[in-house]
């Protein structure tokens, strides 16, 4: 009789597959569809099943091998929670916005560093319900509420760039509108004087004189004015520094001051690359400044300006020295339609620094003994 091809299982193969049934049917219980171990898949009664039938070495080598898995799938996992968790504070934290989460009970969730240092803006907003704008300690807030599962976002994102300019901008069109609609009439006024200046005897011409200085202020501020509304764009040249220096002497008698002030000029001799006109108007500016400063001064009835100019590698230096008046607020010195003096129209050193701007340099107030502003202007044609 021939033996049956299709014989039956021998008991060491049946225990082998029993095994592997055994495997297999726990790395099913560990392992989902995308073959990542989870404890979601883990069923306590079928796992315990699962245990009592594992009775040889290898079935446990099996066992342990997946729960190592499972473990090492376990620190992956909390690891890259942890990396995005830091991450995401990181990016909240360098935002420029102080932000707070809140739970519905009204305690707070989280709040970012800047919250942390605004607690006073939070408050003021709280009273206006959020969603507002606030002033604080001169700047100015936007505040916007959000909810978003069962919790409160608030955020506060200082704006005051942003007022800023558009105040300036409104400013500028309104003074621009001004400068134009008085300069007719001073210009008017002006030819007016000169013709009397030539029939004035000399009892009346020191008066004349004086009104034609005035007028000279009004031009220049009208002057400046315009510049600041337009926009600066330098033209540059070669020209010798010494011609900055006429330009402030003859500028110097058309400024009233009642001081003994002592003027000293220090310019060099050599050729640079500069916009004479509006190189002429920043000089004026810290001339007078400088004149003002020591006018403003009580103790003393004398004065000492001093203006250096020279070349200095790629760069034309200026320097201003007096001995006047300190200056009050270093952070508010070149800041539009700000100023402290009585003569003052806050523009002179606003429209300085878009001069030297201009002219690729800077402005710098020294730390020294004496009060030094120094302006540098790139060298180049």
């Amino acid at each position: 009789m021939k033996k049956s091809k299709h014989l039956k299982n021998s008991p060491s193969k049946r225990s082998h597959l029993k095994r592997s049934d055994k495997a297999s049917s726990f790395k099913g219980l560990l392992e989902n569809e995308n073959n990542v171990i989870s404890l979601e898949n883990f069923k306590p009664k079928e796992s315990e099943d699962l245990l009592e039938n594992f009775s040889n070495k290898k079935d446990m080598q099996e066992l342990l091998g997946l729960l190592n898995q499972f473990i090492l799938q376990s620190y992956k996992v909390e690891k890259e929670f942890k990396d995005y968790k830091a991450l995401y504070e990181w990016v909240i934290e360098i935002l420029p916005q102080a932000i707070w989460v809140m739970n519905e009970n009204g305690s707070f969730f989280y709040k970012n560093s800047l919250a942390n240092q605004s607690h006073e803006v939070f408050n003021k907003a709280k009273l206006g319900n959020f969603n507002t704008e606030i002033e604080h300690e001169n700047k100015s807030y936007l505040v916007q509420q959000n909810s978003i599962q069962g919790k409160q976002i608030i955020t506060a994102t200082d704006i005051s760039a942003q007022k800023r300019q558009e105040r300036l901008a409104s400013m500028g069109k309104i003074s621009a509108h001004l400068a134009h609609e008085i300069r007719n009439p001073v210009g008017s006024i002006s030819l007016l004087a000169s013709v009397l200046l030539k029939h004035a005897n000399e009892k009346t011409k020191p008066i004349v004189v004086e009104l034609q200085k005035a007028l000279w202020r009004v031009e220049r501020i009208i002057k400046a004015t315009l510049l600041f509304s337009k926009g600066i764009q330098a033209n540059r040249t070669k020209q010798s520094l010494k011609t900055l220096e006429s330009d402030l002497k003859e500028a110097l008698n058309c400024y009233t001051y009642s001081k003994d002030i002592d003027f000293l000029f220090n310019f060099s001799d050599e050729e640079g690359f500069f916009d004479f006109d509006l190189m002429g108007i920043v000089l004026q500016n810290f001339l007078y400044n400088a004149i003002d400063a020591i006018e403003a001064l009580e103790e003393s009835e004398q004065g000492q300006v001093k203006i250096e100019a020279f070349i200095q590698n790629e760069f034309i230096v200026f320097t201003v020295i007096d001995n006047g008046k300190e200056v009050e607020n270093k952070s508010a010195l070149f800041e539009p339609f700000e100023t402290t003096k009585l003569k003052g129209n806050g523009l002179g050193l606003a429209l300085s620094l878009q001069v030297v701007k201009a002219h690729e340099g800077s402005i710098a107030l020294l730390e020294n003994q004496e009060k030094t502003f120094e302006i540098k202007i790139l060298n180049a044609s």
